[in-house]
């Protein structure tokens, strides 16, 4: 994003602001999300405190959804020749960037949005988004902000008023939020939100199910690494015996599948023969729960696997392989890793050279994408001087040519990683965590100001 210098929308100093005018999903997949999610052409001014996006004019291009889309902000008071000059050449250049047999009709009759919020969701509805939809999303996001701002009874009261509007989409929503409050560093708004998400999980219908599922999945995993590494058969089939809940019988279920196999449940088959009574009733219902929990998974992973057939398919048809796992490894999991791993074997086993070749290319590739950026060297340095400040900003000054977008975005990702599991630890761990994170707000507020006296003297 080019990097431009402007004035200040609040107080008119100059600053240094990224802004994007083109969002192109063909050149970059990463577009759509900038431009929806309000992360682009957003500047903070060091001078008033302004934070906000810019009003600038704005070309968006899908060539699958062939979406064509201009928006000129109302705002910036400019003539139809005006608007012109500057759409006009952003057009052409996502024209002139598509091979001629790509050049369709969509392409010569852009339509044009009177509104950001229309082009959004213009966008949003050829995803199959509708309007009733994000119109669903706002109510939702509505209601967080009355609990944000609302007394501790006032937020109980509310909740009880607005329990439907409660549900999944609610808690992902809040969970976003969080998120974007810590990578943004406002940690006076995390923690407003941590302490609204106490409160929805104690409160809420769906947040009493989510808490008392996560307490027995934790209680799961504590009982299973109890037992660590003497863990057999008849140890697990006792467990799940006594599950005292259907959620903990679940937990056990989704942690052990591998060693539920044919013995498993043939020993849980020889229980239910010397049983009697009620006991034997009771067996006999936990065999079939157990049949219809591990045929679920099975399912799942199934799909998990066709999915990542597929994607493996497709992959060896790109012209460009590492460029497309650079830009798609959000979908390199571990069920694309094993079907990859299959597929090499296969392919060595039947000495197709030409396959067998392109899969060893893609295992390259995304081995060199899972290697640690080299800027994870530089921050283990500054963990160890986070607590001298001066030390801090001497070195962090001394290696400004380091300090740049990519260093704060893998750091903001590391915070992200290390609240989650401040959240989920206990004890000792919890501690350790938590010192972590501290130390690295610490190293991230200080490299955010090394970035930014760089930007003001560029």
């Amino acid at each position: 994003m080019p990097r431009t210098q402007i004035n200040c929308p609040n107080c008119s100093q100059p600053i240094a602001a990224d802004v994007e005018q083109l969002f192109d999903v063909a050149q970059d997949p990463r577009a759509k999300q900038a431009l929806i999610s309000g992360v682009s052409n957003f500047a903070q001014c060091p001078h008033c405190g302004y934070q906000g996006n810019l009003a600038t004019p704005i070309v968006y291009h899908d060539p699958e959804k062939e979406l064509l889309l201009t928006f000129v902000p109302p705002e910036l008071g400019l003539t139809r020749d005006e608007q012109e000059r500057i759409i006009g050449p952003l057009i052409n250049k996502v024209v002139d960037s598509l091979p001629q047999e790509e050049r369709k009709g969509y392409l010569f009759s852009p339509k044009s949005m009177l509104t950001h919020k229309s082009l959004v969701e213009t966008i949003l509805e050829a995803d199959g988004i509708t309007k009733e939809m994000i119109e669903a999303q706002e109510k939702k996001m509505s209601l967080i902000q009355r609990l944000m701002t609302a007394s501790e009874q006032a937020r109980v009261e509310i909740i009880g008023q607005e329990d439907e509007l409660i549900d999944e989409e609610f808690f992902a929503l809040f969970s976003r939020l969080a998120e974007a409050a810590l990578i943004g560093s406002d940690q006076e708004a995390a923690e407003s939100l941590r302490d609204l998400q106490d409160v929805l999980l104690e409160h809420s219908t769906l947040g009493a199910e989510i808490k008392a599922e996560s307490e027995e999945i934790q209680a799961a995993r504590q009982a299973l690494e109890e037992i660590g590494e003497e863990l057999t058969r008849e140890k697990l089939l006792d467990l799940i015996i006594d599950a005292p809940n259907e959620s903990r019988l679940r937990a056990y279920v989704q942690m052990t599948r591998p060693g539920m196999d044919y013995q498993f449940f043939q020993q849980l088959s020889e229980k239910i023969d010397r049983g009697q009574g009620e006991e034997k009733n009771r067996l006999l219902e936990l065999r079939e729960k157990l049949l219809d929990y591990t045929r679920e998974i099975d399912v799942a992973v199934e799909k998990r696997m066709q999915l990542a057939r597929q994607n493996l398919e497709t992959l060896l048809q790109a012209e460009d392989i590492e460029g497309t796992i650079k830009a798609n490894m959000a979908a390199v999991d571990e069920f694309f890793v094993q079907v990859l791993t299959e597929a090499l074997e296969a392919a060595r086993e039947t000495g197709d050279l030409d396959r067998s070749s392109k899969l060893q290319q893609i295992m390259t590739a995304i081995e060199e994408q899972a290697t640690a950026p080299p800027e994870f060297e530089l921050i283990d340095d500054l963990l160890e001087i986070a607590d001298d400040e001066d030390a801090l900003v001497k070195v962090l000054s001394s290696q400004a040519d380091e300090v740049n977008a990519r260093l704060l975005e893998i750091m903001t990702g590391l915070m992200t990683q290390i609240q989650a599991s401040v959240e989920s630890a206990k004890g000792e761990a919890r501690e350790k965590q938590q010192e972590m994170l501290n130390a690295l707000q610490k190293v991230y507020n200080a490299a955010l100001r090394i970035s930014m006296q760089k930007s003001f003297k560029n």
